[in-house]
């Protein structure tokens, strides 16, 4: 085995998933709050183009790695309409197997042996293995409350900034459920072209957001597409995880270098998905607004329980994912251990996105009201191991 597969730590979600295994392998019933896997099905007219597109002979071939040009068109058509941006499609859109593939790969586009990459903490594990993989150093910026989980970048030691290549963002923030406004953006830009620094902003939750609020995309910043890209994803907005679709959008030095990867690397989208994905941009967009009041009701629900047990949880305005601090006296894997232990439920402890995500949980809400309802009624059932008292829901 290589060094660098040695060095890896086991996938967060993998490691959860073998303990729910585990669990139901002893006939114990388990409810899941980790994952954040949309449970609300595809819209059925993405589906019925699916299933249109898989009967036509064309598309059983080896796609283009760089996506059908109707897909592209597609894609700039939707951020220019959804966020003012204007994307030359044959140069500045690239789709993805997901937009977990793109990111994981971008480090091996910009970044060489010695190389630092700002990522943020608590963060998604995929920016940092990007990184190691492709022989890079992570220099971990961290998201702390106190700054509304935003990086300080003020703090970055001018040595680091020197080594610096790439920086990692998102927002909406998984796992912290933070958000960023466009006057943050602007000054990222201004902080990047200072430093001279590739910016790859991760977005696949612009479209899962509450109460009115409209997160805006890393590209509207002024200057953004001189040094920067955005990935996103219809993962999330149209409940598409499975169908393994995403996409990378805007510089085109960026986006050809990693388009000049994936076409050493993978065959491409399969072009029956490809259509789908075009039909779930350019079609009915109102399951949207459905699927956001399912989470948001999911999530006053969530949130209103956590509170009640003591745990301090603010409702998110965007994002799949409710952030809480742990009882006092809990580290977050001995919190997430004795929720699994005492009640069945299953939630993501802070500290596996990163050591300042230590003192947190993530909970997610993606599953059905009937789980839900049930995972809710046992955590009201949890009782305090180290003070033995009794929470009142």
């Amino acid at each position: 085995m290589s060094k660098r597969v040695e060095k890896l730590p086991p996938y967060l979600f993998v490691e959860i998933s073998r303990k729910i295994a585990a669990k139901k392998a002893k006939g114990e019933d388990v409810v899941s709050f980790a994952i954040g896997d949309p449970d609300i099905p595809t819209p059925p007219h993405v589906i019925d183009r699916l299933c249109q597109a898989a009967q036509q002979p064309e598309n059983h071939r080896y796609p283009e790695s760089e996506g059908l040009p109707e897909l592209r068109q597609t894609i700039a058509d939707w951020y220019q309409q959804r966020f003012g941006v204007s994307l030359d499609p044959a140069t500045e859109v690239l789709p993805l197997l997901g937009s977990k593939e793109g990111i994981a790969h971008m480090a091996f586009c910009f970044v060489d042996a010695g190389d630092t990459v700002l990522v943020p903490d608590p963060g998604y594990p995929v920016y940092s293995v990007g990184t190691l993989l492709a022989g890079g150093q992570p220099y971990y910026m961290p998201l702390l409350a106190r700054n509304d989980f935003l990086p300080e970048l003020q703090s970055i030691p001018e040595s680091v900034l020197k080594k610096t290549t790439l920086m990692w963002l998102n927002y909406p923030n998984n796992p912290t459920s933070a958000v960023a406004d466009i006057d943050f953006f602007n000054s990222i830009v201004a902080f990047a072209r200072k430093h001279d620094i590739l910016v790859c902003h991760d977005g696949p939750y612009s479209e899962v957001a509450y109460d009115g609020y409209r997160p805006v995309s890393f590209l509207q910043a002024e200057g953004a597409k001189e040094l920067g890209v955005e990935f996103h994803s219809l993962s999330k907005s149209y409940n598409m995880t499975g169908w393994r679709i995403g996409m990378a959008v805007g510089n085109p030095t960026m986006i050809d270098a990693l388009k000049r990867l994936k076409s050493n690397l993978d065959s491409g989208i399969p072009q029956a998905i490809q259509f789908a994905a075009i039909e779930a941009l350019t079609g009915p967009q109102d399951c949207i607004d459905e699927h956001n009041a399912v989470y948001q009701r999911r999530r006053d629900l969530v949130v209103d329980v956590l509170n009640k047990m003591g745990l301090e949880a603010r409702p998110p305005q965007a994002s799949l994912y409710v952030w809480a601090r742990v009882p006092k006296g809990y580290t977050s894997l001995e919190f997430a251990n004795d929720l699994l232990e005492q009640v069945g439920v299953v939630v993501t402890p802070g500290n596996g996105y990163g050591k300042n995500g230590e003192g947190y949980v993530r909970l997610s809400l993606t599953l059905a009201d009937a789980s839900l309802v049930k995972g809710l009624s046992r955590l009201a059932e949890w009782r305090d191991s180290k003070n033995r008292f009794k929470l009142k829901v």
